[in-house]
């Protein structure tokens, strides 16, 4: 019979946010982000089925449970932890700390010990003893979305440290003598390192994320037989043998954010936590595919995997499981932006960008493949990394160090791929260089896209970032080339303003030139920052050319910490030419499949006539068509999840002397710790023809798309529940006004 522990976290509570300490008695409470409440009603942290009874689910950024040093036991002298353990992902290791099982250290003082993982599956156990800071390793890893059943002997008379994974040895250090833990005075932590990295002021990296199951701590040093005997114990129930996980269980649960009144609901976004530019869409059995940068383990920047979604309209979507992620030897670091193409039998391949830390420079291009042709898998979740990287940049082309975000696509038997840099010279600006192939894996270089001026556009950057050459079909022609092309880039680097610039002109696929037909690049979108983030892809359904872009939040940290999800996607848009020759810019017409109860619908009223009938619409998922077609004022606008008293609101408005569109948020929200302020816009040259606005309102993402010519993304974050209204204004008479208004519905299920 083995001894009692002297701490043990059975975590069968299998609700709330409190965990019992079944042998002291002690109940300790359970941090989790959304218990605040700040934007929802609290919500208690995530519980799942254990090994034994129930478990808790860490989310990686904010779940850990908080002993004060006093209220814990410190063994010195001998020490054993066991616990079940599912990772959900592998943390980035930041300074070479653990992510804690449990912790109550301080390396740099070497005190204490810890129980944690490492990148890509390694794990350790490490504690201060005699001023000396000892670390024993695992010979073996440990999976995702498995049970592993992790113990730690510190066996301080012996002077011996042994690691077992499922009751059998995996490591052992021996220190030839005696060896006693010195006490730490930090407080013990359960799924948080004591000493965690900070990051972006509100958020401490190092932190578990994942499932943890029967927490046991012991003031002596188990023997192996003992430990064999507590794995053997916890799987009766099991017939002998770890239970399976399902791995969509595991998954961040989307239901814990759809509450949250600023979080959109009909745009595509993760199932929470971070997420940056969508990209490598493609279309392949009937759904369009499109993945994302992802951090799976918070709302924040940091180690990249590739999200993954599917929808069968562009506008209804489906959570899928991440299709990359960092792997030991290739790409360690992030698996940053890419784009999708076709192999030559018609199956997709990703291309994206290996980061590697331990490479100079720590990018290069790699490609993985679907598995489709094994499995029939036409969600496509598996994905096959080619074992190198496909390209990697030679020094004298480009800025050397820069090189991302790879655009391919066929083209007459050919490959062709855009990877983003800049030209290298002192003066010169951003540029994307050209490859070419006939197999997808061995590529010749063809020198430079066409490279920015940066002396008379230093605002474009000195590098590209997200490539992007499109077909531009001809308006109202489906399908029908117009013989120009689209360029899109991203800048990056000194000078840059992150914008989706863009340069109409003829792609040359003999010497892969791009020739623009205007030296000056336009502007997509005027909302300044949000619409950021580029990629594309021609429909093979409808011939379009499609562009996806992230609609960035406008947050702090501490506030993303709150809510626990940051971004999401914009609307998909169409571009195409316009018979002026213009660049015409739409949402895509599949946004009309969301479409509920229809609110208002008029046709040639006066501004008074329609706002007497808005005075009973409200809603914080609207669609809005609105046409001004009449009209003597200088100024006409829209007001947006406006409070009854116009205390809050933001404002769309049209100056037709300054053909200006912009976005005045002076009043968007009384709270004075969001950043949404000021006015934003830019040109809309339309002359004297009717304004017409298409806008979209999806809680505190806010679209407008103006007379086929510009779009406007913003961001609102009202603070009071009752902005919700809607008035229209001008500064003189409007008369013949056309305006419809429709409920939205969500683009995900609501189960």
């Amino acid at each position: 019979m083995l001894n009692e522990p002297i701490a043990y976290w059975t975590f069968d509570e299998g609700r709330g946010n409190q965990a019992t300490d079944s042998v002291s008695g002690k109940v300790d409470t359970i941090q989790f982000a959304l218990s605040k409440g700040r934007f929802q009603a609290p919500r208690d942290p995530v519980w799942a089925a254990g090994v034994k009874g129930k478990a808790l689910s860490f989310d990686g950024y904010s779940t850990f449970i908080h002993r004060p040093a006093p209220l814990a036991a410190q063994p010195s002298e001998n020490l054993t932890i066991t616990a079940w353990v599912a990772p959900r992902t592998y943390d980035y290791g930041a300074e070479n700390r653990l992510s804690a099982i449990v912790n109550q250290h301080n390396r740099e003082r070497k005190e204490g010990y810890i129980l944690g993982l490492f990148k890509h599956g390694a794990w350790s156990f490490q504690a201060g003893a005699d001023g000396e800071w000892l670390e024993t390793w695992s010979s073996e890893s440990l999976p995702l979305h498995r049970w592993s059943f992790v113990s730690a002997v510190f066996a301080g008379s012996e002077g011996r440290v042994s690691l077992y994974l499922n009751g059998r040895l995996t490591a052992e250090t021996a220190a030839g003598q005696p060896l006693k833990i010195t006490p730490s005075s930090a407080d013990l932590l359960i799924g948080r390192n004591n000493d965690g990295v900070i990051l972006a002021e509100a958020f401490i990296m190092n932190n578990f994320d994942g499932w943890m199951d029967e927490l046991a701590i012991y003031d002596r040093a188990l023997t192996e037989a003992e430990i064999h005997q507590r794995y053997e114990q916890d799987l009766r129930g099991h017939g002998g043998v770890i239970p399976p996980i399902d791995r969509k269980a595991m998954e961040i649960p989307r239901q814990y954010f759809a509450a949250d009144r600023h979080r959109p609901q009909y745009h595509m976004n993760p199932p929470g936590h971070w997420m940056n530019e969508p990209h490598a869409p493609l279309y392949f059995g009937g759904q369009y595919h499109l993945f994302y940068q992802q951090n799976p383990q918070g709302p924040f920047y940091h180690y990249i995997h590739w999200g993954h979604a599917v929808s069968p309209d562009l506008v209804h979507w489906r959570d899928l499981p991440t299709a990359l992620s960092p792997e030991a030897g290739l790409d360690p670091d992030g698996i940053w932006s890419g784009s999708a193409s076709y192999d030559p039998v018609g199956l997709p391949v990703l291309f994206y960008t290996i980061g590697n830390n331990g490479e100079t420079p720590n990018q290069s291009i790699g490609l993985a493949r679907s598995s489709f042709s094994e499995d029939g898998d036409i969600d496509l979740t598996s994905w096959i990394k080619h074992p190198i990287p496909i390209v990697r940049q030679e020094r004298g082309t480009g800025l050397f160090g820069e090189f991302r975000d790879p655009f391919v696509w066929k083209e007459d038997g050919i490959y062709y791929m855009l990877v983003g840099t800049g030209a290298g010279g002192q003066e010169e600006g951003g540029t994307a260089l050209v490859y070419t192939s006939s197999d997808m894996l061995d590529w010749e270089y063809r020198g430079p896209l066409y490279i920015s001026d940066y002396d008379k556009y230093p605002y474009l950057g000195k590098a590209w970032e997200l490539p992007v050459l499109l077909p531009l079909p001809l308006e109202g022609k489906e399908g029908a080339g117009s013989g120009k092309h689209v360029l899109l880039i991203s800048p990056w680097g000194e000078g840059a303003k992150v914008e989706v610039n863009y340069w109409i002109g003829a792609w040359d696929p003999e010497t892969c030139r791009f020739h623009p037909d205007h030296e000056e690049p336009g502007l997509i979108d005027v909302g300044d920052f949000h619409f950021t983030g580029p990629s594309g892809m021609v429909d093979p359904r409808t011939g379009r050319s499609l562009v996806f872009t992230i609609a960035q939040g406008e947050r702090t940290p501490e506030i993303d910490y709150d809510c626990g999800w940051a971004h999401g996607a914009g609307m998909p848009v169409s571009l195409y030419l316009r018979t002026d020759g213009r660049l015409g810019v739409e949402p895509v017409e599949e946004t009309a499949l969301l479409r509920g109860r229809r609110l208002l619908s008029a046709a040639g009223s006066s501004l008074e006539e329609i706002n007497r009938q808005l005075a009973g619409v409200s809603g914080d998922m609207l669609e809005i068509i609105l046409s001004f077609n009449s009209c003597q004022a200088e100024q006409v606008g829209i007001s947006l999840r406006r409070s009854p008293d116009g205390a809050e609101e933001t404002i769309i408005r049209f100056n037709r002397p300054e053909q200006r569109l912009e976005v005045d948020r002076t009043n968007t929200t009384l709270d004075e710790r969001e950043r949404t302020r000021g006015i934003q816009g830019g040109d809309l040259p339309i002359g004297e023809e009717t304004l017409r606005l298409h806008i979209f309102v999806d809680r505190s993402l806010i679209e407008c798309y103006a007379g086929g010519l510009k779009s406007l993304t913003t961001r609102a974050y009202p603070s009071r529940l009752d902005a919700l209204g809607l008035l229209l204004w001008a500064d003189g008479p409007a008369e013949q006004i056309d305006m419809d208004v429709w409920e939205m519905g969500p683009a995900y299920p609501t189960h």
